[in-house]
């Protein structure tokens, strides 16, 4: 691997927190359009160089921001066309809703302990009162006269804590036509009630949905679990994976014409965060898991891949980071999950590529946060030509604050690999640049990231999208 230099080039600036960066052709137009979806409720595309709005859902998010203006999760999460969506203008969408706010599943802070067993193994209860808001999944139809229209409800997900609850959230699989969402364990930090790996627990899942499927419902219920769901909506759904912290959705890299390798981003707690990858698995229909459940079945799912969080960040058992009081300059840790680690560590799936918070060799970087991993395809730089770049939301030690772009190499013996940093010669001055998404077009010749200046969502208008270029 070799150090590699890029530019980046402002395709719109001064725009709100860019949650999702996505390209497809609108219905009876032949140039592929820029799809920019951001956090607080725009869906904008770029069309002859000007910036135009595809569909405005501010007032239909909750009201966001956080008590001392810290990076709120909630919002536009996800945003997704259908396989045939310049025939039938049907596309979906995943956000916060307005007016569902509660006071979350917990009153305070929570932290593992192992000296106290009760920390290990508390339960949510009283779900109905005690949550913090509602994301809900929705269709929607462009109509002939080019006004988006809701079409329907796909779930209703009561959510425990503010974070954690996925983003770049929708895609669809160009293997199977499905819409993938992908969810975050609920937040907190360490999963406090265990619901990555709950099989029954939407939350943490990588989940199908088969839209041709899926019935027509009025007010579908506000759910948490999969029994909770119709028989009929148990049908149309399967679980591709467990036991995810937070991810930035899933993408996908051909390698025959039918068969993709499938990369998923998990965020990390303390240490960690780790690129997945895959080739073939075996979707587990929910009904399946409902009747297993029914049944008290204590049968394991193996065809289901399994990340191995809580008992696992990544390629390092869960631990919990505090100061040596004894030499403040040093860190303690402490396994957290140790009897989870040890129940996991068979069936997990190990990740393709881990990067820490903390690594001092030349060349690497410190992490905070995995944003988004894409594989490139194109020639324009020929660097990266068949490579997967990810971006991290801010480099720790930046001054100002400022994200990284990095890349790594699949290997064909599947072993854990490296990465090298991707130089970005752009001037951002002294204002910050949190690297909050990346995205590409739809062969995968492009790139496009998503920069914003602020750590807090309600700091509005400063962000830009660029063109990732030689």
């Amino acid at each position: 691997m070799q150090n590699v230099k890029v530019n980046l080039r402002p395709i719109v600036s001064k725009i709100n927190l860019p949650t999702v960066l996505k390209t497809t052709f609108l219905p009876g137009d032949t140039t592929e359009r820029l799809f920019i979806a951001t956090q607080p409720g725009e869906i904008f595309y770029i069309g002859n160089g000007v910036i135009r709005t595809f569909l405005d859902i501010r007032a239909r998010i909750l009201k966001l921001g956080t008590p001392g203006g810290r990076y709120d999760e909630r919002g536009l999460l996800g945003l997704a066309f259908h396989p045939a969506f310049y025939y039938n203008g049907l596309f979906y969408i995943h956000y916060s809703v307005a007016g569902t706010e509660g006071p979350s599943a917990l009153t305070g802070p929570f932290k593992p302990n192992p000296c106290d067993p009760e920390t290990l193994n508390l339960t949510w209860t009283n779900r109905e009162t005690q949550y913090n808001h509602i994301d809900t999944v929705e269709e929607w139809s462009l109509q002939t006269n080019g006004q988006p229209r809701k079409r329907r409800t796909l779930l209703n997900l009561r959510r425990p804590f503010l974070n954690h609850n996925g983003v770049n959230s929708l895609n669809i699989s160009p293997e199977t036509g499905k819409l993938v969402l992908t969810t975050g364990d609920g937040g907190a930090g360490y999963d406090p009630f265990n619901l990555s790996q709950d099989d029954m627990e939407i939350a943490g899942k990588i989940i199908e949905i088969d839209v041709n499927k899926y019935p027509f419902i009025e007010n579908p219920p506000v759910v948490t679990r999969f029994h909770e769901l119709p028989a009929s909506v148990q049908g149309a759904l399967a679980v591709i994976a467990k036991g995810i912290r937070n991810i930035s959705g899933i993408s996908f890299q051909r390698i025959s014409p039918n068969q993709y390798v499938k990369y998923v981003g998990n965020v990390g707690q303390e240490q960690v965060e780790s690129i997945f990858s895959f080739v073939t698995y075996k979707p587990i229909p929910v009904t399946q898991l409902v009747q297993a459940s029914l049944s008290h079945s204590s049968a394991e799912h193996k065809d289901m891949i399994n990340f191995g969080w809580r008992g696992w960040e990544g390629v390092f058992p869960t631990s919990i980071k505090k100061g040596c009081s004894a030499n403040p300059a040093l860190d303690e840790r402490t396994l957290a999950y140790y009897n989870e680690t040890v129940a996991t560590s068979i069936h997990r799936m190990p990740p393709l590529l881990s990067y820490f918070h903390d690594d001092s060799r030349p060349g690497k970087f410190g992490g905070t946060a995995l944003t988004r991993v894409m594989p490139y395809m194109g020639n324009e730089l020929p660097e990266l030509a068949g490579c997967v770049v990810f971006s991290d939301l801010l480099r720790k030690g930046s001054t100002p604050a400022k994200g990284v772009l990095a890349y790594t190499r699949t290997r064909s013996d599947c072993k854990l690999n490296d990465y090298d940093v991707i130089e970005t010669d752009y001037p951002f001055g002294s204002q910050s640049a949190l690297f909050v998404s990346l995205g590409a077009n739809l062969n995968q010749t492009k790139l496009y990231l998503g920069v914003y200046g602020s750590m807090n969502v309600t700091d509005f208008n400063q962000g830009t999208v660029f063109e990732v270029v030689p």
